[in-house]
């Protein structure tokens, strides 16, 4: 087999192949036997009529394009083997010559996985700072806390709407005096100040009274999601229902008793300044680890191509879509309910696909120069993880991904955590 190989633009390469005949020969007998045992042919059994009768039925043209289509795959695979060169979309074929008797001659394009020109990922210098752990940060949670402890008690007789209060409300709302659909609630649950509300609707209810009616003067915004009411001025007919504020417990050693499982109120601040340290070192690591990958990302030169990005793109809104259903919302939905379409979408995802692009290409490529494998052990210990993430057992797992094709995913991000973490340990001192 003869391969010749030439770059093209873009990622392109294009392959002329020629097939000797004796090659082409051999395909052509598994076409018409191919062919034979799917045609129906009066006097014959399928399979069983000659080859001079089939190619008689179906054409011998016919039979000769199946035979390309078995011998010109093989040897677009063996040339790519030959050449050491990955794709990473599908060939298109062109197809030369093809006689009998002669050799198979046909050219194969496609798009190739770029070389990576790395620059430096050992010794990287990575900097992060640790979020400080201080008396302000543990009084934080123990406010935190103290809120999700608080009871909520009916407000004095005769008092007034203030900030953080929680209130029922009844309210119809008028546009040009006339009410609106969608703009009427009973006994709805408000807190003032949660801003869930149109702008400036819920400072307008501090100061009122149960049941005094108030009018609340609204514009509706330019973005609302009611194309009706988008820009429109409002009136809000009012009338507070009821008034309930949280009154906080005491901050002592009752409250850690009945809060937590210690005794004392110094033993609670310091499990709380514990778990707070373990999580301000766990977040400086992840942020250090995040940074040596994107500096060795940033330090490589890579020509990206626009199909590997438009490929990436698929499988996050492939994602994005399976996260949607598992909270019963479909992907129109969604992209009803947020304005925008499928295109827009796209492209919001556009620099962050081409940006993971670069970083997966610029992982393989340290693996290969740094030798990095995947060893047995480390496949069987993932599997396990995911058996244990989904309740099945690892021999379960295993046989869905073997079933599904999936072992080379698997293998591919086992490398790509093996060496970051590579790149990781060899962050300079």
């Amino acid at each position: 087999m003869e391969v010749n190989v030439k770059d093209l633009e873009n990622s392109q390469v294009e392959f002329e192949i020629t097939v000797p005949a004796a090659e082409l020969d051999k395909a052509y007998e598994a076409a018409y036997k191919k062919v034979a045992s799917k045609v129906n042919i009066p006097g014959f059994r399928k399979g069983k009529a000659p080859k001079m009768i089939v190619e008689r039925h179906v054409g011998k043209e016919y039979i000769i394009d199946e035979a390309v289509e078995i011998a010109a795959p093989k040897a677009f695979f063996d040339a790519l083997k030959e050449k050491e060169i990955d794709i990473v979309t599908r060939p298109e074929f062109e197809v030369v010559t093809k006689e009998l008797g002669k050799d198979l001659v046909f050219k194969a394009t496609a798009t190739k996985k770029p070389e990576v020109q790395l620059g430096e990922y050992k010794g990287l210098k990575v900097e992060v700072q640790k979020d400080a752990v201080d008396d302000e940060a543990v009084q934080l949670q123990l406010t935190r806390m103290l809120d999700r402890q608080a009871d909520m008690v009916e407000a004095e007789e005769g008092s007034e709407v203030a900030k953080d209060d929680f209130i029922t409300l009844d309210f119809k709302g008028f546009v040009d005096g006339e009410a609106f659909a969608g703009g009427e609630g009973k006994d709805y649950p408000l807190q003032i100040g949660s801003n869930s509300f149109i702008p400036g609707f819920e400072d307008q209810l501090i100061g009122a009274k149960i049941g005094e009616e108030k009018d609340v003067n609204v514009t509706f915004p330019e973005e609302y999601h009611a194309e009706e009411l988008k820009g429109k001025p409002a009136v809000f007919k009012c009338t507070v229902k009821s008034i309930k504020r949280k009154v906080l417990p005491a901050l002592d050693d009752e409250f850690a008793k009945k809060a937590s499982t210690f005794q004392t109120l110094d033993e609670l601040k310091a499990d709380i300044r514990s778990n707070l340290e373990k999580t301000a070192e766990s977040k400086a690591e992840s942020e250090k680890r995040e940074e040596a990958i994107k500096q060795a990302t940033e330090n490589a030169t890579v020509e990206v191509p626009e199909v590997m990005v438009e490929h990436r793109i698929n499988i996050m809104i492939q994602e994005l879509a399976m996260r949607l259903e598992q909270q019963g919302m479909k992907l129109e939905m969604y992209l009803q309910y947020a304005g925008t379409d499928i295109n827009k979408l796209r492209e919001t995802y556009r620099d962050t696909a081409a940006a993971n692009v670069k970083t997966d290409l610029v992982l393989e490529a340290v693996a290969k120069a740094e030798g990095i494998k995947v060893e047995t052990e480390e496949l069987d210990a993932e599997v396990e993880a995911m058996a244990k993430a989904y309740g099945a057992t690892a021999a379960e797992v295993k046989k869905i991904i073997t079933q599904q094709g999936r072992t080379p995913d698997l293998i591919e991000t086992v490398l790509k955590r093996k060496t970051a973490q590579f790149i990781i340990d060899n962050i300079a001192e």
